[in-house]
């Protein structure tokens, strides 16, 4: 799953090489924390929040054919979760 958002969010941003993401695991749930550029967020979440969303979507397509679910948080770089 990791590889899959990474590969998605690499291609949306100006600095993929700022990229970073962590997962966490539990017995059936995946929490994937994304860390982008402040100045690439705006394009993570798109207008209205469609481009989170869509990402969310197909996560959500991935992850339920594994029977678990995935959450997707965007986070700041002081760590902070991003408020969509």
């Amino acid at each position: 799953m990791k590889e899959f958002v990474e590969y998605i969010v690499k291609n949306l941003v100006d600095n993929p090489d700022q990229v970073k993401i962590n997962e966490i695991v539990g017995k059936h749930t995946l929490i994937i924390e994304l860390s982008v550029e402040k100045s690439d967020i705006g394009k993570i979440i798109g207008k209205k929040g469609k481009t989170i969303n869509s990402i969310r979507t197909l996560l959500m397509s991935v992850a339920s054919r594994n029977n678990i679910r995935v959450n997707l948080e965007i986070l700041e770089e002081d760590g902070k979760k991003v408020e969509e």
